[in-house]
C-alpha cells in the first residue's frame, strides 16, 4: 500500500515537471534557457518511464536525448551569432501555421486515444503476446516485438532519417570561391612522377 502510494506520487511530480518544462521549452525568452528545460523534461519523461517498468527506453532517452541530442542543441545554441531578436518578430506571422499544426496532431492523439480505449481488442500492440516482466527482460521483449512485428517500419523509419540526414547536409552545403577543398578522386588519382621530382645533385654542387 506504501509503495502504491509513493509510485502514484512520484508520478504526478514527475508529470507535473514534465509538461511545465515542455511549456518553458516553447516559451522561454532566452534559448539557452529552453534546452535546459527540455533537458528537465527529458529526464522527467525517464522518470515516468521508469515507473511503468520500461527501464530500457529511459536509459536510451538519457543516454541519446539527454547526452546528445540536447547538448548538441546547447553547443549549437550557444556557438551560433543567430538574432533571436529577429526572429521573434516573425512569431506571430507563422502563430495560425504552428496552431494549425498543433490542433492536427492534437486531433490525431485524441483519435488514438478514443480508439484505444473504444475497440481495445483491435489495437496492435494487443494483438501480440507480451511477455511477463518479472520472466523477461525488458531490453529482450522490446528487440523480439520491434524486429519480429515491426521489422519493416523500422527499416522505413531508418530510411527516413537517413535521407532527412543527407537532406540536411545538401542544404546546408555551401560553395565559396577561394577556399581550398579536399578532393578524394584527384587525390587518388595522382602520381609519383607527377608530384615527386627526382634530382641527382653532384658532391660539391649542392646550395650552401
Amino acid at each position: 500500500m506504501m509503495g502504491e502510494l509513493v509510485a502514484t506520487l512520484m508520478f504526478y511530480v514527475f508529470s507535473a515537471i514534465t509538461l511545465f518544462s515542455a511549456g518553458m521549452v516553447i516559451s522561454a525568452r532566452n534559448p539557452v534557457h529552453s534546452v535546459f528545460f527540455l533537458i528537465l523534461a527529458f529526464f522527467n519523461s525517464a522518470g515516468l518511464f521508469i515507473l511503468l517498468g520500461a527501464e530500457y527506453i529511459a536509459m536510451t532517452l538519457v543516454i541519446v536525448y539527454v547526452g546528445a541530442v540536447a547538448v548538441l542543441f546547447l553547443f549549437v545554441v550557444m556557438m551560433l551569432d543567430i538574432n533571436f531578436a529577429e526572429l521573434r518578430q516573425g512569431f506571430l506571422r507563422y502563430l495560425p501555421m504552428g496552431l494549425t499544426m498543433a490542433g492536427i496532431v492534437l486531433f490525431e492523439l485524441l483519435f488514438i486515444f478514443y480508439v484505444s480505449l473504444s475497440y481495445p481488442t483491435d489495437s496492435a500492440v494487443s494483438r501480440h503476446f507480451i511477455p511477463d516482466v518479472t520472466q523477461v527482460p525488458n531490453t529482450n521483449a522490446i528487440g523480439n516485438i520491434l524486429y519480429t512485428y515491426y521489422l519493416y517500419p523500422f527499416q522505413v523509419s531508418g530510411l527516413i532519417l537517413l535521407v532527412a540526414m543527407i537532406g540536411a547536409i545538401v542544404l546546408t552545403l555551401r560553395s565559396r570561391p577561394g577556399v581550398r577543398k579536399q578532393v578524394i578522386s584527384k587525390q587518388l588519382a595522382r602520381r609519383p612522377e607527377d608530384s615527386i621530382e627526382i634530382v641527382k645533385v653532384k658532391s660539391g654542387e649542392g646550395i650552401s
